[in-house]
């Protein structure tokens, strides 16, 4: 049974590190920040410079424009309450040596990040105990250093997390319901996980493959689609996350028809893509699971190959 966690009075204020102040990172720590809770960006030496002169500004239709100060390092040397980590998954594991276990303390990971491989590294990183697998449903992105848009009308948190005490995790939820972000504490981690990659997977690769927003998709590439999401559901029952294709379709086809993934600006951009978060991870857990999945593994190559990432 899924619970929200409320609360009657605003939480008192937690020392709060964001790591990788990006898109999704910068508006957290907006959020946070506007609440009263002390907010540390923990970034590269230019980001940090900029923040650390500049403040951060926000600008969404949802929560407002403003700019906020913020204190910005490039590593964490001092224990806090809570550490969101919402760096790209290809530069997770370096971004991780800006954290030291030893400086983290006692406080709470709450990684925002496309996937669920990144679960592990974060847990042989840190105590698995203070490890919070969460999912964002939000599109934000960071225009310029230290400047965020917040572009769609909601910004919702959930989390889950199999290892860490109840009452921290419900104590983590009421912080980000607080800040406008949700915080919906669900039972089942893989669920949690899986419940946003079954959407994100095809969302994302098809986008980028075709370099068209979900609409062109779902209507010009329809049998692929449907393959996928056959497949995905298959392959989520070997992970004990019980999936309809049509429940999956039904999402596709709901979704606003202009869409467009991050992936797909990634890949426009230039920038590395989230292939392996987002894609291989996928055909790894159809390698582990003996599940033959042909058109995922035809999409992934794919995009792999016409984005630098074979």
């Amino acid at each position: 049974m899924n619970t929200r966690a409320t609360t009657e009075q605003n939480p008192a204020p937690w020392t709060v590190a964001v790591l990788g102040p990006g898109g999704i990172g910068g508006l957290v720590a907006s959020l946070l920040a506007r609440r009263g809770h002390r907010v540390i960006v923990v970034a590269g030496e230019q980001t940090a410079r900029t923040l650390n002169e500049q403040g951060l500004t926000l600008r969404s239709g949802q929560f407002g424009d403003g700019t906020l100060p913020v204190e910005a390092v490039t590593e964490l040397t001092e224990p806090v309450d809570l550490c969101v980590v919402a760096t790209k998954e290809t530069g997770l594991a370096e971004a991780l040596r800006r954290v030291p276990a030893a400086a983290l303390g006692s406080g709470l990971v709450l990684p925002l990040l496309n996937g669920f491989e990144h679960v592990a590294l974060l847990r042989e990183t840190y105590p698995a105990g203070q490890v919070v697998p969460a999912v964002i449903w939000a599109e934000s992105t960071r225009t310029a250093p230290g400047v965020i848009e917040h572009t769609t009308p909601f910004c919702r948190i959930e989390l889950a997390s199999a290892a860490a005490p109840a009452a921290r995790v419900a104590a983590l939820g009421a912080l980000l319901e607080d800040a406008g972000m949700g915080g919906l504490v669900r039972e089942d981690e893989t669920a949690l996980l899986w419940g946003k990659l079954t959407f994100l997977a095809p969302f994302a690769l098809l986008t980028t493959r075709h370099a068209a927003p979900v609409g062109t998709v779902r209507s010009e590439h329809r049998e692929e689609l449907i393959s996928v999401l056959d497949e995905l559901a298959r392959l989520a029952v070997t992970v004990d996350v019980p999936t309809e294709a049509s429940a999956l379709l039904d999402r596709f086809d709901n979704a606003p028809e202009g869409m467009r993934s991050s992936m797909q600006r990634d890949a426009a951009a230039g920038r590395p893509v989230e292939i392996e978060a987002i894609g291989r991870a996928l055909l790894r857990q159809a390698d582990r699971s003996g599940t033959p999945v042909p058109a995922l593994t035809a999409l992934v190559t794919s995009v792999a190959k016409a984005h630098g990432a074979s």
